[in-house]
């Protein structure tokens, strides 16, 4: 891989906040450089200064790994919401982090398994062959059998809640962002880590996920194997192909990126509107494309569970652009507790005009028969508006705040429009029995 592996990583909770003091006196400096040279220059903008901040940020997470790197992960998938420089260093979370030393690997998983990996493999790869945020990926081989073995690095799950608890005040400076824009993240973060920790819980979750969509056509998912897996390592069968952004790099015909965008978008709604329970980690590194360009997935460690009251009020709001009724999108507002009936109208009215613009927006390819994601047109809109929409001080002011399911909803959707984008595909959105989302009874 041509990289240095990491011989030790920082698990006191002394140790991991000096890491991060020692980063924080990094991005100081950083913006004593860019205010010395704006006193020369007025006309120099951030981008040097996000640059370094973000060089710096993302290699003291990457030392830490947990927590603070799952944070900057998933915030590479916000990049409505942060400079590109950020997003661009960031999104290195997904499969591009520094791995850890073979000695740390083997000892991890026999403190796991009970037996060394010279014990178990006929062979077994020295160096990782994907490092991510919270574990790194070994290949392994039992006969003619390959496997890859997710191993969690030491420390992660003992050292979330105090890690998410340093990297608060960290982040609102690093990112320029006051904390209540910026708490709805670390929540997601910290939530969804302590299950993401928990391996035995992560092949439960794909189990229900590879039956629930046994039906469905062009898609790949690994065997588990139990005996070989614990807590914090997970063995299963090796899934060959291209990563998904390795795949595109290799220009695929647009027929191919067609076949590929289906299967994410029959994937993600066949959960959604079947299951209720889905992969809420829509992210490159997440998937493979085989040599049959089948659709891969092989991680499930983020998992997301909806309530079928959620779910029908948030279709009543996907459903306004196409059926516009003023009276069924406040309800289905207020069962969401994005409305308040009983606040001043201008709070009101705000809420309204928001919400029906982007809805509409965000709806706008679930209701046709086929729609292009590598229309940029689209995107640059949505991230438009979802730009304006994070520094207007008004909605920042609102007395509501929403589901606490629409983090991961929201965020799954975006993430599925992304991969869309990037492969530029054209899909079918329209959903088998009618239409993509149908509305079962009104909010």
């Amino acid at each position: 891989m041509g990289k240095k592996n990491q011989d030790k990583i920082a698990v006191s909770k002394i140790g991991r906040a000096g890491k991060l003091a020692n980063t924080g006196a990094k991005i100081g400096g950083n913006y004593m450089k860019y205010y010395a040279k704006k006193l020369v220059n007025k006309s120099i903008d951030r981008d040097e200064l996000d640059e370094a901040n973000a060089k710096d940020a993302f290699s003291a997470f990457s030392e830490l790994k947990g927590g603070p790197l799952k944070m900057a992960q998933m915030l590479s998938l916000g990049d409505q919401l942060l400079p590109k420089a950020y997003t661009m260093q960031f999104a290195q979370a997904q499969n591009q982090v520094t791995p850890l030393s073979y000695p740390l690997i083997q000892k991890t998983f026999k403190n796991a398994v009970g037996s060394s990996t010279d014990e178990i493999f006929d062979h077994f790869s020295k160096q990782a062959v994907n490092a991510a945020s919270i574990g790194q990926v070994h290949k392994g081989r039992i006969g003619n059998e390959d496997y890859a073995v997710k191993i969690q690095y030491p420390g992660v799950a003992d050292s979330l809640l105090s890690d998410m608890a340093m990297i608060t005040p960290f982040a609102t400076r690093m990112f320029n962002m006051n904390k209540d824009q910026i708490a709805p993240y670390l929540k997601e973060v910290k939530s969804k880590l302590l299950e993401e920790t928990d391996y035995k819980q992560e092949i439960e979750n794909a189990n229900h996920i590879i039956e629930g969509c046994a039906g469905l056509s062009n898609l790949c998912f690994p065997k588990f194997k139990p005996e070989l897996s614990g807590d914090r390592v997970i063995t299963m069968s090796w899934i060959e192909g291209l990563g998904l952004a390795d795949w595109i790099k290799t220009a695929p015909s647009q027929e191919e990126r067609n076949l590929i965008g289906q299967s994410l978008w029959d994937f993600y709604h066949h959960q959604i509107h079947e299951m209720h329970f889905m992969h809420a980690d829509p992210h490159p590194g997440n998937f493979i494309i085989t040599p049959e360009n089948k659709l891969g997935v092989i991680d499930f460690g983020c998992i997301k569970s909806f309530p079928e009251d959620f779910y029908q009020s948030y279709l009543q709001l996907i459903s306004h652009g196409q059926q516009p009724n003023p009276k069924t999108f406040i309800l289905a507002l207020i069962d969401l507790g994005m409305f308040d009936p009983n606040a001043p109208e201008n709070e009101r009215i705000l809420v309204l005009n928001t919400f029906k613009e982007m809805f509409s927006l965000v709806g706008k390819p679930l209701w046709q028969e086929r729609f292009d994601f590598g229309d940029d047109a689209f995107f640059k809109t949505i991230y438009t508006q979802g730009e304006a929409l994070s520094k207007n001080p008004d909605l920042q002011r609102l007395s509501t705040r929403g589901s606490e399911h629409f983090i991961y909803f929201n965020r799954t959707y975006f993430g599925l429009y992304q991969l869309l984008n990037q492969l530029k595909a054209e899909v079918n959105t329209k959903w088998v029995g009618g239409t993509v989302a149908p509305l079962k009874k009104s909010a």
